[in-house]
């Protein structure tokens, strides 16, 4: 038998050129701008809009909505970088999680969502979901056994995020994979904090994988963007169609952004590892500084978890200084390289109170519940030189 060929790298996957379907070859992802499309026939146009299968020679572009050559082939490197069937590539990170969630869910239908989430996505579940008659029951995400106990006759979706925003606390993708192999159970994971870089879902047989495309694929701090890959041809056509319904396309400009960034990806995805890990110890060791969460420490509750599932820990991490909430906005207001600014990331450092920001439309007690003290600071690490983030951390924690 012969050798397996061996399979691409995750670097030349991000960069090589991906050509739209017709005679163009640029290695540059080419802005369509086009609204809509030239029809050959009416038999082409009823082809087209049926989704049936095309004839040879058949454009397969019909209105921007329902699809766009730049927005496919942002879509075409992700499904790539993540291992998937297909990718959708969204207007922002809560157009993919509304999408994601409400083509897998109808009135009467059961979800089991994990307390450690973003601040949008648990009001979508608090809120939107219920009010379309959605059951939604709360977990510890970090425990897998509570999902299998949470598990009802009329559950259809099992949601994971992790590292989690922004307690990161991890979730087990194995678990999830495997109660979805177990039940027929539909499961996903916003792996923003992660990105395609550093973990996998659909390896672990999680059916489909969120990111706010915002921060890592974008990585620069100059798009709003989302994206959906599914593992699945039904997930496929769930998504597609609730995407054509509720029209949370991205734009041409933006998906060439994005494509743009996820070449860099992997290069900017070490730094950012290898800056938050720095930090991470440094703040883990000093005196003003009360906790850190960061999965690459060892006394993270989820280190080993977090080892076997990632190739790098990431760049956000969290913290508390000794003080509370005054002493935490002092360090904040005094810093002078890292920004303070909601996102995360980006090739520049940015840092939060988030209690305040990220995750105010959470009521305090469901915050504490889920890890979120009154004073923990969010930090996304960038790319600059560490010995300049360190030095900036180190004359603001000295006000104090």
């Amino acid at each position: 038998m012969a050798d397996k060929p061996r399979e691409k790298g995750f670097e030349t996957k991000a960069v090589e050129p991906e050509d739209i379907k017709g005679p163009v070859h640029a290695l540059a992802t080419p802005i369509f701008s086009n609204s809509t499309y030239r029809l050959e026939s009416a038999a082409h146009g009823a082809r087209l809009s049926s989704r049936a299968d095309l004839e040879e020679g058949d454009s397969p572009w019909l209105y921007s909505r329902w699809g766009n050559p730049t927005t496919e082939i942002a879509a075409r490197v992700l499904t790539k970088l993540e291992g998937g069937h297909e990718s959708f590539v969204m207007s922002s990170g809560m157009a993919a999680v509304s999408t994601a969630l409400l083509s897998h869910l109808q009135a009467g239908d059961h979800v089991i969502a994990p307390n450690q989430v973003y601040g949008g996505t648990h009001e979508l579940f608090k809120t939107t979901l219920p009010s379309y008659g959605v059951e939604v029951s709360w977990v510890d995400g970090t425990q897998i056994s509570q999902y299998r106990d949470a598990i009802r006759d009329n559950t259809r979706v099992i949601y994971g995020e992790t590292p989690a925003n922004p307690t990161m606390t991890i979730c087990d993708l194995d678990g999830l994979g495997s109660i979805s192999a177990e039940t027929g159970i539909t499961s996903m994971v916003d792996s923003t904090f992660g990105s395609p870089y550093n973990q996998l879902p659909i390896s672990h047989g999680v059916n489909v994988v969120i990111h706010s495309a915002t921060k890592y694929l974008g990585g620069h701090s100059d798009i709003i963007a989302g994206s959906v890959t599914v593992d699945n041809e039904s997930s496929e056509k769930k998504v597609f169609q609730m995407l054509k319904l509720l029209g949370g396309v991205q734009s041409p400009f933006d998906a060439f952004l994005l494509t743009r960034g996820m070449k860099s990806l992997a290069v900017r995805m070490r730094q950012h590892n290898e800056n938050a890990q720095a930090i991470a110890e440094y703040l883990a060791g000093h005196d003003k500084i009360q906790a850190v969460h960061y999965p690459g420490l060892e006394n993270h509750p989820q280190h080993a978890l977090a080892t076997a599932q990632m190739r790098g820990y990431g760049g956000m991490l969290s913290f508390d200084v000794k003080g509370g909430v005054d002493a935490g906005k002092s360090v904040i207001e005094n810093l002078k390289i890292i920004n303070h600014a909601v996102s995360l990331g980006g090739v520049e450092s940015l840092i939060v109170h988030a209690p305040s920001t990220t995750h105010t439309m959470v009521a305090r007690e469901a915050r504490l519940q889920a890890g979120i003290t009154d004073g923990l600071i969010r930090f996304s690490v960038g790319i600059e030189t560490l010995e300049d983030l360190i030095e900036d951390l180190d004359q603001a924690l000295s006000g104090l």
